[in-house]
């Protein structure tokens, strides 16, 4: 059943993702989980959050890109990967103390699908919300339009 993206509040919400989580970077699975969360705001597509224990932290490391601020989560940090050698910038980003009502995201690293070589909700392999600024992951049971590509800042 379809499933707009207007219909998602604001403020956000937070609700568990029942489907298996899987992001992968230079032959490398980064996350696996079925315990990821999911946020939903007007507009956007869903970010999905992998908790720490679902992901591999020994490839992650603190990014030198400029923290930011969410009105409703607080300040998110981003994450680099290393992998083989090789650093890819500001694959994801965590919020390490969010505010009130989005405690449950505390240290979980929400990935740019765009970033990564693939990312998949189940076995549907999902694409990348437009935009540099946004993470939403975007799969066929979504209706927009959404909120990330040129001419929507203002939205």
């Amino acid at each position: 059943m379809p499933e707009s993206v207007w219909d998602y509040p604001r403020p956000p919400a937070v609700v568990a993702e029942g489907r298996r989580v899987r992001a992968e970077l230079a032959g490398v699975l980064l996350a696996d989980s079925t315990r990821a969360l999911r946020v939903l705001e007007t507009s956007h597509p869903p970010t999905i959050y992998v908790p720490p224990a679902d992901l591999r932290m020994d490839l992650l490391c603190a990014s030198e890109h400029p923290s930011s601020w969410c009105e409703f989560k607080g300040r998110a940090g981003y994450l680099d990967a290393v992998i083989g050698g090789r650093r890819f910038a500001a694959v994801g980003w965590r919020y390490d103390e969010p505010s009130a009502g989005y405690e449950v995201l505390a240290g979980a690293v929400a990935f740019y699908p765009g970033r990564l070589d693939a990312a998949w909700l189940g076995e549907e392999r999902v694409a990348a919300q437009a935009g540099d600024f946004y993470g939403g992951w975007i799969t066929s049971e979504l209706v927009g339009p959404f909120k990330g590509g040129p001419g929507t800042a203002g939205w």
